[in-house]
């Protein structure tokens, strides 16, 4: 039998990736004030993106996750909100044209500020210090001062994220995601390229398909729909402290919320069936994410679909798929034929970043934009050979021009990743690898897409 779950219930069970904060009473007064802190994001607000996935998990929508690897406390400004956002926004248009299905927006905003590493410790000129766990635990700068985990950044991780929030909700409705508008965004983004004849066909075709709506009378001014989207902010739930302060209680469904964002993902490092973040996650009623990478086994997947889905609702869980290019069709099959043969029901969706990291000659992490298309190819190729639905993509990219991924239509060699290279973590794809992807994926979801495009624009 399942012991019964309580918002601190994962204090007993085994915490991997968790920072030991030497001094335990400004760790206690922290927690105490963020209880009484209001949460982040609402119960509404989460069973309305519950919903969304559903439709994503029946294979009437399709999920686009992305945003930062992990957010920073300097680079924290308006612009590079706005400018994230904006990419999502045109990712969202080009693949909601070419699947012709609603697109579910979920950005990587706002919450996501915990890294897991894979060593506690890193060296640097002889000089071994703990590893940087993201800036809510802390600092990035290579001092023994700055290494030292500080409760109190749980405190500006939450002022950081309320503000982003309150920035992204006046964005999604205020204008800033007028369809027209964003469509206008993509007519421009090719330009210059070796590429761009092949990208503007496509960016004009979705401009033309708003000129013929419009005509139809359909417009921003009538349309809820062409003014305005729904979107959603997710993040790891890896500093189980700030989880488990900012958890609340539903006054009207009794739902408990992680009030700290709308979807929380179990990391792939994390995902242990008898460990704290499991056990965290069970009770809470966000939809939740499950990273699996090539180490888990079937058996423990059913387990934790188990834990985490014991209802088998649609829209619950999201198993998000990272396996590294060339070794999907390894991974992915027997794990869909285990779901399948049980009858549960997640959505499928792929990260193709965390599976292709490499150190390039010039010694900086970076990911190659050629294996994260690969990794997506091959993950959509297969769905589709085995007559289930790819539901979504997971990415870390960014809003600004940084140069930290290879490839793309501006073809980032090794040697250009110094010029702005501006990742606390891993390697992101810039705005215009971000968008090349979008153009790229679309050509794969056209394949399958069932409906006109008048009906999906």
């Amino acid at each position: 039998m399942t012991s019964p779950w309580t918002r601190d219930s994962w204090r007993a069970r085994p915490a991997l990736q968790m920072p030991s904060y030497p001094d335990a009473a400004a760790l206690s007064a922290v927690e105490a004030k963020l209880a009484k802190y209001p949460p982040l994001v609402f119960a509404g607000e989460v069973r309305a993106l519950r919903a969304r996935l559903a439709e994503v998990a029946k294979g009437d929508a399709f999920l686009l996750q992305g945003g930062d690897c992990a957010e920073s406390f300097a680079e924290f400004t308006a612009d590079n909100i706005r400018d994230t956002f904006r990419v999502l926004l045109q990712m969202a248009v080009v693949l909601t044209f070419a699947a012709k299905r609603p697109v579910v927006k979920v950005g990587r905003m706002a919450g996501q500020f915990a890294k897991p590493r894979s060593a506690d410790t890193e060296t640097v000129d002889g000089v071994e210090l703990p590893s940087y766990r993201g800036d809510i635990i802390n600092g990035f700068d290579f001092t023994p001062e700055a290494r030292i985990p500080a409760p109190e950044r749980m405190l500006e991780a939450y002022l950081q994220s309320a503000a982003s929030l309150n920035l992204l909700r006046a964005y999604a409705q205020g204008g800033f995601a007028s369809l027209q508008r964003v469509a206008m965004w993509n007519l421009g983004f090719a330009k210059g390229s070796p590429q761009a004849d092949r990208y503007m066909r496509l960016a004009e075709q979705i401009s033309a398909s708003l000129d013929f709506a419009q005509a139809c009378g359909i417009n921003a001014t009538n349309s809820n729909q062409m003014k305005g989207v729904d979107f959603y902010t997710s993040h790891e739930a890896l500093l189980l402290q700030y989880e488990e302060a900012l958890t609340r209680a539903d006054l009207a469904t009794g739902d408990v919320i992680a009030g700290s964002g709308h979807m929380i993902w179990i990391g792939d490092r994390t995902r242990q069936p008898e460990g704290a973040h499991v056990e965290y996650c069970r009770g809470v009623a966000n939809p939740i994410g499950l990273k699996c990478g090539p180490s888990i086994s079937e058996t423990d997947l059913l387990k934790l679909i188990d834990i985490l889905n014991p209802k088998n609702q649609p829209g619950r869980l999201t198993l998000i798929a990272r396996f590294g290019a060339g070794k999907v069709e390894q991974h992915l099959p027997r794990l869909i034929k285990a779901v399948e043969r049980e009858g549960r029901s997640v959505v499928w969706s792929c990260d193709p970043m965390h599976g292709n990291t490499i150190k390039a000659e010039s010694g900086y992490k970076t990911r190659p934009f050629d294996k994260v298309l690969q990794e997506v190819r091959e993950f959509f190729d297969i769905h589709e050979a085995m007559g289930t639905y790819g539901g979504g993509v997971h990415f870390e990219m960014t809003g600004q021009d940084v140069t930290e991924c290879l490839g793309g239509m501006h073809r980032l060699q090794s040697a250009d990743l110094s010029d702005r290279y501006h990742t606390a973590c891993d390697p992101r794809l810039n705005a215009s690898q971000a968008l090349e992807l979008a153009f790229l994926l679309a050509e794969e979801l056209e394949k399958a897409a069932p409906a006109s495009r008048a009906e999906a624009v």
